[in-house]
């Protein structure tokens, strides 16, 4: 780090695309302050709320006793020393260090202008959502963990490449989740899937307690972990599965004997019989893409299914 030069890029929340310089050998004090080094008007801010200090090789963030708290990569902190790319969650900013060239850094004075130029132009526009940003830059994993840990409440909706997902939380617990208000998918399994999203946009709406006849019983640490593990399964036998367009039929001639198949695979034979697509199969089945794409496979590897 030594060497290097970098700023805080504000990835979401009423400052979103602004960036502020940090010096070396330079102290900064964020909070709503007016009087302050990087001043962040918003409600969940703190008068003087966190401190961020560069010194030698190290980049340094102190919580100054805020009531909403200080977060880094999803973990509540009293203080914690930052990397490249470690993302701070301040009131409902997410916040990234990121290195910049020398040649395009601003100054303080600049910046803060531009930060409060930003802020007023998006309460004014109503483009100042209370958090909004893109999972290009935070992905979705990291995202509910920081809302876990910080308790937030509300509706996260995301438009990515397959579809209009929405997560329901109540204060950091993730209890629903659908993808274009489908109910062939289960929340656990639209939640699974939304997590293999790597590109669009998400927005943190207004909690809306509707009634919804399957709650997610698991805890948001234990839902993620569990998703991760499946997603990781998931990528290492994608090169082996059809493509979600393809059609997929019986084999013919049939000869491997349908006594000799275990329940859940007679279960996917009837979705391959009935829906013949490979995207029609992983949606209409019960079980997760992960065990449903196992399924499928050892189904095409006995010869009981071909790809078209």
């Amino acid at each position: 780090m030594p060497n290097a030069t970098f700023a805080l890029r504000f990835i979401s929340g009423k400052y979103q695309g602004g960036e502020f310089p940090l010096r070396m050998d330079r102290e900064i004090i964020v909070g709503r302050s007016s009087d302050l080094d990087m001043v962040l008007v918003e409600d969940m801010v703190s008068r003087k709320h966190a401190k961020i200090t560069a010194a030698g090789d190290q980049i340094v963030i102190q919580d100054l006793g805020s009531t909403n708290g200080t977060f880094v990569n999803g973990e509540k902190i009293k203080k914690a020393r930052l990397k490249e790319g470690d993302r701070i969650l301040i009131g409902t900013s997410i916040i990234k260090l990121i290195a910049v060239d020398t040649s395009q850094v601003v100054s303080e004075e600049a910046a803060r202008a531009k930060l409060e130029q930003t802020g007023q132009r998006r309460s004014v526009s109503g483009a100042n959502k209370p958090m909004s940003g893109s999972i290009d830059e935070i992905p979705l994993p990291d995202l509910l963990q920081l809302l876990s840990t910080s308790r937030k409440s509300g509706v996260l909706s995301v438009r990515g490449e397959g579809g209009h997902g929405r997560i329901y939380l109540r204060k950091g617990q993730i209890y629903y989740s659908t993808i274009d208000d489908s109910y062939d998918l289960s929340p656990r399994k639209s939640m699974f899937r939304m997590l293999t999203w790597v590109t669009g946009t998400f927005e943190l709406e207004a909690p809306d307690e509707k009634s919804v006849l399957e709650e997610i019983q698991e805890s948001t640490e234990g839902l993620l972990m569990e998703g991760m593990r499946q997603l990781d399964e998931f990528n290492r036998i994608v090169p082996e599965l059809p493509q979600p367009d393809q059609a997929l039929g019986l084999s013919s001639p049939l000869t491997p004997l349908l006594k000799e198949l275990k329940e859940n695979e007679l279960d996917i034979l009837q979705l391959v019989i009935n829906y013949g697509q490979m995207r029609a199969v992983l949606d209409r089945s019960p079980k997760t893409d992960l065990e449903t794409a196992q399924a499928l496979l050892n189904l095409m590897n006995k010869g009981y299914v071909a790809a078209r």
